[in-house]
């Protein structure tokens, strides 16, 4: 790619409304683009076509307009908030003698800027390479074989096939190592299924507040700031609500119009948080006019990875920017839609608290049990489960365990494991064995 000053680049913005004029909300969407990649907005040029030029996509009478603006204002970038192909990317650089970047380059800056993580980063570098694969076409033109002759032919048909052959290389070594990171990621995933634990993800589109939501939620310090795409890696926390078992809480990257393929490829697997969650908080900006058209974006993108079906809670952000109060909202059999609130504020997030603790609460049974030596499977089941509050080890060579479990978990431990129980399980009566349990309801946890 290109390397950057660190004062920022100036740049003239370029967005064509196909049918129609482009709307102001896609405008002020892209300057933040181009501002969170540091460059220095200092014009827009905007019209309209019925189709895209095939030379330069914006129409070679409009290319001579890009041209002049560029100069005019001292433009060293021109960014176009469209999918350019290789050629018209070529084609408009010829003409203004400027670099030009299209919205998926712009987006795929942005990324490896923010990337973090060590798996972030490589994926960013997979979704460049295969961006970059298709511009590498008359990269060498200079040096390519245009006729015959002694002394004519030049090196640059082999210098094109070694680059080609150095990012494909490249790619599959990505490639592998993203698998290994799979597999560990995998592993600690399995280890949440073997501990049954509700899972939730937060979603939205960028700069909703997810982050910020995320911090007041579990006492995280994710990175928070008023841009786009201000974090990219995915963090996992544990939330405690009371009257309700811990939950796995997951903050996933946000989401824009026109993500790009490459990027949701290489995010796959760390969308598979949100893919594999049992609820998603669908993260909203209240005070956004267009908030219907991104709740159908960050939609199209769930599907697109395959969590269309995982269930959704609404969570209206930034109640504090429209002067309301914050709610729930409930459907016609009495389920929690929506809730309001403000992340920055905190207002409404006992609301929230309220409305996981409907989704996920089970009853939960503080039992005092006591475990025989023939019981060491049931222990370490216990352990696994991080469901051991306190243990002491007996004269008989077993322990008294006291726990805290779903009611329905003790009651399917209690006959599994042939344990006593003053009342069986309606329909599941226990054997009776060498072991007892007494039981008291939890106390509500703190938060």
């Amino acid at each position: 790619m290109f390397d950057r000053p660190k004062s920022g680049e100036r740049a003239l913005l370029v967005r064509i409304g196909l049918g129609a004029q482009p709307a102001q909300a896609e405008l002020s969407e892209f300057e933040a683009l181009a501002a969170s990649a540091g460059a220095v907005p200092a014009g827009f040029v905007t019209g309209t076509r019925q189709r895209p030029d095939p030379r330069f996509f914006v129409g070679s009478g409009k290319a001579e307009e890009l041209k002049a603006r560029a100069e005019a204002i001292g433009a060293e970038l021109i960014l176009v908030d469209h999918t350019l192909s290789p050629s018209q990317e070529r084609n408009l650089e010829k003409l203004t003698g400027r670099r030009v970047l299209d919205r998926s380059g712009l987006i795929l800056d942005i990324f490896a800027q923010r990337a973090r993580s060590h798996e972030g980063k490589l994926q960013v570098e997979l979704a460049q390479l295969k961006h970059l694969q298709t511009r590498l076409v008359r990269g060498w033109t200079h040096l390519e074989r245009q006729k015959g002759g002694i002394g004519l032919r030049g090196p640059g048909e082999t210098q094109l096939e070694t680059d080609r052959r150095l990012v494909n290389n490249r790619i599959r070594t990505l490639n592998r190592r993203l698998e290994r990171l799979a597999l560990q990621r995998d592993t600690g995933r399995q280890t949440r299924i073997e501990v049954p634990m509700p899972g939730a993800a937060l979603v939205g589109y960028t700069n909703a507040g997810k982050s910020t939501l995320f911090n007041t939620l579990t006492g995280a310090a994710s990175y928070v700031a008023d841009q786009l795409f201000a974090t990219l890696d995915p963090t996992v926390r544990r939330l405690k609500i009371a009257h309700c078992p811990e939950i796995v809480l997951a903050d996933t990257v946000g989401f824009v119009r026109d993500l790009p393929h490459e990027l949701v490829a290489a995010f796959r697997s760390t969308l598979l948080e949100a893919r594999e969650a049992q609820l998603h908080l669908h993260v909203i900006d209240s005070s956004d006019p267009e908030r219907s058209e991104r709740i159908r974006t960050v939609n199209d993108v769930l599907a697109s990875i395959g969590a269309a079906g995982v269930p959704q809670l609404e969570v209206y952000n930034k109640v504090d920017l429209l002067g309301e109060r914050p709610r729930l909202e409930r459907d016609g059999e009495g389920v929690v839609r929506r809730v309001w609130l403000s992340a920055a504020t905190g207002a409404g997030i006992g609301l929230l608290h309220e409305a996981l603790a409907e989704r996920f609460g089970v009853r939960l049974v503080t039992v005092r049990l006591h475990l025989p030596p023939t019981h060491g499977r049931a222990r370490a089941e216990l352990f696994r489960r991080a469901a051991v509050l306190e243990e002491t080890a007996t004269a008989d060579g077993g322990w008294d365990v006291t726990v805290e479990l779903a009611e329905r978990d003790v009651e399917e431990l209690c006959c599994r494991e042939s344990i006593d129980r003053p009342r069986p399980a309606a329909g599941a009566p226990c054997v009776t064995g060498g072991a007892f349990l007494q039981s008291r309801p939890a106390a509500a946890p703190s938060l």
